[in-house]
């Protein structure tokens, strides 16, 4: 675990991710994040202070107790509420993972962004730990699955299947999974799922939350963290998967984490300075 210490004693440590799931805690003040989206479940907890963040057009708090669900590719952004700092914990967990457990059913929305649902809260906890905690690989899983099935019910998600077409979507990201270095385009998207391209846009953002080309680039934007840790430029890595050059990867990384790459790096490799 890396922890990083700034003059104004802002901090972030970051977990290896396992399986699908990414896992910090931090403590920061101020500004933190920009206006950003990504393509997976945001499930945080406050620990301390008042953690403001705008989210659906409405500015949210979050208080110590509270249950944190932003929805894949929700624009927000992150704060200090108040002068003090906040601390909080957040897991970043793959929509494919929650599809795994419902089998087919739309995605869980939480209406606004926070909860204090008892069950909801419970089954987050499960997966919320101090980062220094490694679970082992069936613990998680049991806590991802309760994870799922809280959400569904918090969010009052239809037993049943929902209209589309699971298995073309699940093509479709394999696909965009194995090619994601390459331009791809929509009629490959059809070749290679046998499903036309306007329902399988829909089937996609139905059971993945977000639309094909989105999912294409966050997984560009996984390997440019993987290479900046390894050591590698910003110019190297953006050229490495894809992106044009160095600002084009730099917009989209913005977009994606609300932190440019270079502070990005600096929390998550543990050198000060902000």
């Amino acid at each position: 675990m890396r922890h990083t210490a700034t003059a104004s004693a802002d901090w972030l440590r970051r977990a290896e991710p396992i399986d699908g799931i990414e896992r910090i805690e931090a403590r920061l003040s101020g500004k933190a994040y920009a206006m950003h989206r990504h393509d997976t479940y945001a499930i945080g907890r406050t620990l301390g202070g008042v953690q403001s963040f705008n989210y659906r057009r409405s500015r949210r708090d979050s208080l110590p107790g509270t249950t944190m669900v932003l929805h894949p590719d929700e624009v927000h952004d992150g704060q200090a509420g108040t002068d003090e700092a906040f601390h909080y914990r957040m897991i970043y967990v793959a929509p494919a993972l929650i599809q795994a457990v419902l089998g087919g059913r739309a995605l869980p929305f939480i209406e606004g962004g926070l909860s204090t649902d008892p069950r909801l809260a419970a089954a987050a906890a499960g997966l919320l730990q101090h980062v220094d905690n490694r679970p082992e690989p069936l613990q998680q899983g049991d806590a991802l699955a309760e994870l799922a099935h809280a959400l569904a019910t918090a969010a009052g998600t239809p037993a049943r299947p929902a209209k589309g077409d699971l298995h073309a979507a699940r093509r479709a990201a394999d696909f965009l999974r194995t090619h994601y270095l390459r331009a791809v385009t929509l009629g490959e998207l059809e070749a290679a799922t046998g499903r036309d391209r306007w329902s399988l846009s829909h089937d996609f953002r139905v059971f993945y939350g977000t639309s094909p080309y989105r999912y294409l680039t966050m997984r560009r934007l996984d390997t440019v963290r993987r290479l900046l840790l390894a050591g590698s430029s910003l110019a190297a890595a953006a050229a490495a998967v894809g992106f044009a050059d160095q600002s084009h990867m730099t917009r989209h990384f913005l977009k994606a984490y609300g932190q440019t790459p270079g502070r990005w790096l600096r929390y998550a490799s543990g050198a000060s300075g902000r």
